[in-house]
């Protein structure tokens, strides 16, 4: 086969001397002659601390890209720490994917190792190299080992939240919470709990884009290594094979993501992030399908914040083809992996070592257990909930708005004294989608009233046009769509009307007569409360996005552009 970096390295001429000539620097004339050149795009950086190691992974993704005959290339793109960039990593997302897909495109690379980790990274790996097609295969980084405070393991995210409430209760000392600190981040690698970042990768899995088995290896692991070695080589071999991601990715490697998002509990930010993916391979996915697809799917994986255990437990409890193996019948038998083969293929010698961590499919954590999709006046559009997350007793409930036109405004008055609250009351939170912020933050799971929290309150129902960090917890409504910023009614609620909710009904209503609410416009404070940029990113961000019903990608980078660039550069 003729590969796509002989138009840059093949011939005599002028400008193919120069793509050898400053590419040379010590490595030998057959690099350049036939050998395929494997891009490791790596998301490795300081600043995102759950990335840092993949440096070490592409090393070894190095040593198996030489093993087999190719030329590695290690290409540092765009990194996304969840915990420290602001105003929101979701903001940046689709930055990092199209800066990613035109370095793949621009450069002589015949094919791309994918390294990824933390939230965002693997999104918008995967977006990218659906954009440009190229054989691509997925290297998760992988989470870190359990930290333990006072004798028990701590979940990085989960325990933030739920020590943090204590605190706030009066019921843990700020001493022994800031003790916990250095103990919660035991190792390298991203959060141990079914946040987001473990999801993608094992969602990831699910579509076929990682080698079955690899995902959920945890970051200290000494065989994450050897997977990324193994995976250098295979790169190779999907060149020869010519096997890109519009080859083996269908409607039915979805369908298995959303079984599996389901089996394992995880993180409602799956759904913004699978919907954009489909987005550029052109499948016709949408949030009806999480609901139609996953509601009735089984919970089986007992981790944080749903559960009990950690990732490293998963592990050791036959990993994620355990799980799979327990809704083998819930799967596309057709839909292939990075492989060639189908997902199922690889199940049948997956076992349960600790049905406590991985349960059976006859005794579930929770019988119906996947993302439910609720729609009715207050979200036309449809929103989110995860029962999986949730309180049994608030997934049918009826409470008056308590409205926080911003969370500048969340943060100035939930804990005043006279806050007109109780625990029966609905906390509604907006201004916080695509359009608004900008970016949808992590902010709708939003902290309880201190009052509440000494009384014993724990959960509240909570509405909010924003995310969730997948490690939060709690019955909260999300996604709002269309946002308050787009003109969606949750920008109309007042402080005092009625809202319902009604998960098995897939209900969510706000209860004010139809006419009155046409008469409503937003307050001052709301629309105050918007952002509105004047330049850069953000001001094409907030121009261009999409409402989370369609993945919040920008609407120009829908689709895909492929790998051929005709124009010479010099």
């Amino acid at each position: 086969m003729t590969l796509r970096s002989s138009q840059w390295y093949a011939g005599d001429d002028r400008n193919a001397y120069i793509h050898r000539a400053w590419m040379r620097r010590g490595v030998p004339d057959s690099a350049f002659t036939g050998r395929p050149q494997i891009a490791i795009a790596n998301t490795a950086s300081d600043l995102t601390p759950c990335n840092a190691h993949l440096t070490e992974v592409a090393q070894s993704v190095k040593n198996g890209v030489y093993e087999a005959g190719g030329i590695p290339l290690e290409l540092p793109v765009v990194s996304l720490g969840e915990t420290n960039v602001r105003p929101t990593a979701m903001l940046w997302r689709n930055m990092a994917a199209m800066a990613t897909e035109e370095m793949l495109r621009a450069n002589p690379i015949d094919g791309v190792v994918l390294l990824g980790g933390c939230d965002k990274t693997i999104p918008s790996l995967l977006m990218a190299a659906a954009s440009v097609d190229l054989p691509a295969v997925v290297v998760p980084g992988g989470p870190m080992l359990t930290g333990h405070f006072r004798g028990e393991a701590l979940g990085c995210g989960t325990d933030v939240w739920r020590l943090s409430e204590e605190v706030r209760a009066g019921t843990l000392s700020e001493t022994m919470f800031l003790k916990s600190e250095s103990s919660m981040i035991r190792s390298k690698g991203h959060c141990n709990t079914m946040g987001t970042a473990s999801t993608m990768a094992l969602v990831a899995e699910a579509l076929g884009t990682v080698i079955p088995g690899l995902a959920g290896t945890p970051a200290a692991d000494a065989r994450l290594l050897e997977a990324a070695h193994d995976t250098g080589r295979f790169a190779v071999q999907l060149v020869a094979e010519d096997r890109r991601p519009s080859s083996f990715l269908t409607k039915g490697s979805f369908h298995n993501a959303i079984v599996a998002l389901a089996a394992i509990g995880g993180s409602t930010n799956a759904v913004v992030h699978l919907l954009a993916i489909a987005g550029r391979l052109g499948i016709d996915l949408s949030i009806d399908d999480f609901d139609r697809i996953g509601a009735e799917v089984p919970l089986l994986v007992n981790l944080q914040p749903a559960g009990r255990y950690l990732m490293d437990d998963l592990f050791r409890a036959g990993g994620f083809l355990a799980v799979l193996r327990e809704v083998r019948d819930l799967l596309d038998p057709e839909a292939l992996t990075i492989t060639g083969k189908p997902l199922v293929d690889y199940l049948d010698d997956a076992r349960i070592w600790d049905a406590d961590v991985i349960t059976p499919r006859e005794s579930p954590l929770q019988p119906h257990a996947g993302i439910s999709v609720l729609r009715g006046s207050l979200a036309p559009g449809g929103a989110l909930i995860k029962p999986a997350a949730a309180s049994p007793h608030l997934l049918k409930h009826r409470g008056r708005a308590v409205v926080f036109d911003s969370i500048e405004d969340f943060h100035a008055r939930i804990d005043d004294p006279d806050l007109d609250i109780d625990e029966n009351s609905v906390m509604v939170l907006r201004g916080c989608g695509p359009k608004g912020y900008p970016g949808m933050p992590e902010v709708s799971n939003m902290p309880l009233p201190t009052k509440l929290l000494e009384k014993g309150v724990r959960d509240m129902v909570r509405i909010c046009d924003g995310r969730m960090s997948g490690t939060a917890y709690g019955t909260v409504v999300l996604h709002v769509t269309p946002e308050a910023a787009a003109g969606g009614p949750l920008a109309l609620v007042r402080t005092g009307d009625w809202v319902s909710l009604d998960v098995r009904a897939r209900r969510l209503d706000l209860d004010v007569p139809a006419d009155e609410l046409a008469r409503r416009t937003p307050n001052a404070a709301t629309v105050d409360g918007y952002a509105n940029p004047s330049r850069g990113w953000e001001r094409l961000y907030v121009d261009h996005v999409l409402q989370a019903d369609r993945g919040a990608d920008l609407d120009f980078l829908v689709g895909a552009s492929g790998a051929e660039v005709t124009r010479e550069s010099h």
